[in-house]
């Protein structure tokens, strides 16, 4: 087992399914393969492939998972099979733990207080990959004791470029990544801690114990099959609750499969956006390559950032 933060060939890296039920098989044994491809030991968690209605198997099953790769001193590294939906239900059941408050785990936080009793013993802190529903457990990396990456989930990561699969694991094995080139809509530069994410995920965490505090951190959201007044809603409640008051800037990726029906009046996604965010005076810049349905560039939960809304660039670390 290699020593230190980052990831080496030979390490061992546990798949689990926090989330949706697992459908896609042939994609995900085809992401399994690329991680054993660069020479990681992977392991499945038992119960992997389980379901329960729209779930991956019922809420115990896989918190079981999450909690036993999370305290596994041999497990380097958490590989998320799908998105979906029920992570956010795992954040209910790990809040009730006896040590549990909700409260902010801080920095130096190792997750063990967050479990539940039953799950409960000394965490190594490792890496959880992936996007989508899995922003819940990215924005809880804190409480958790993990290093979080926005990244391709087994499910997806065949479909990636060679471009951006060379880039999750530039990251995972302790090489600088490159910077992103989107459109800027004109302005300042901003510095802040990445928070990647899906923006439904995202905005249902907003006043809950869950919400991470969005004081000088640089927002990346992406999101798909959201109709624009849908975006329009959520971005609306960002704004009532003054969650972007603390926010230094914002980078969008791709909003994929958000386009109105053709029969019913709209406004286009990319209008909502310039509407809904343009008057927040910060910079923003959009159009990066991160998200469904196409390349899912990799980004690095919690470290520094920077976002040049004149040459929209977003530069990590």
């Amino acid at each position: 087992m290699s020593e230190g933060k980052w990831l080496r060939s030979r390490d061992l890296v546990r798949v689990i399914a926090p989330s949706g039920c697992l459908r896609e098989f042939e994609a995900f044994n085809k992401g399994v393969e690329i991680w054993r491809s660069r020479g990681y030991q992977v392991e499945l968690a038992s119960g992997v492939d389980s379901r329960w209605g729209y779930l991956a198997g019922t809420d115990d099953t896989r918190l079981s998972q999450l909690a036993k790769a999370l305290k596994d001193p041999e497990c380097r590294a958490i590989l998320c099979a799908r998105g979906g939906y029920g992570s956010t239900r795992l954040l209910d059941l790990l809040g009730k733990g006896d040590g549990g408050d909700g409260g902010d785990g801080g920095d130096g936080g190792d997750g063990e207080d967050f479990l539940p009793t039953d799950y409960r013993l000394p965490i190594t802190k490792k890496w959880l990959i992936g996007f989508s529903d899995i922003t819940a457990l990215l924005w809880s990396h804190n409480r958790l004791g993990i290093w979080g990456v926005h990244g391709p989930l087994l499910t997806t990561l065949a479909s990636e470029p060679e471009w951006s699969v060379d880039r999750l694991f530039d990251w995972l094995e302790g090489r600088p990544l490159k910077p992103l080139q989107g459109n800027g809509w004109g302005g300042e530069k901003a510095t802040g801690l990445l928070l990647p994410a899906n923006l439904t995920v995202a905005t249902h965490l907003i006043g809950t114990p869950y919400q991470p505090d969005l004081t000088n951190v640089i927002l990346a959201f992406e999101d798909v099959t959201e109709a624009p007044y849908r975006i329009d809603r959520m971005l609306t409640q960002w704004r009532m609750a003054g969650a972007f008051s603390g926010v230094r800037g914002i980078a969008l990726g791709r909003f994929s499969r958000c386009e109105p029906s053709p029969d019913v009046p709209s406004f286009t996604v990319e209008e909502v956006l310039r509407d809904r965010l343009s008057d927040l005076n910060i910079p923003i810049v959009s159009d990066l390559p991160f998200g469904h349905d196409g390349p899912n560039a990799t980004l690095p939960v919690g470290i520094i950032a920077h976002l040049d809304a004149d040459s929209g660039v977003l530069t990590c670390g």
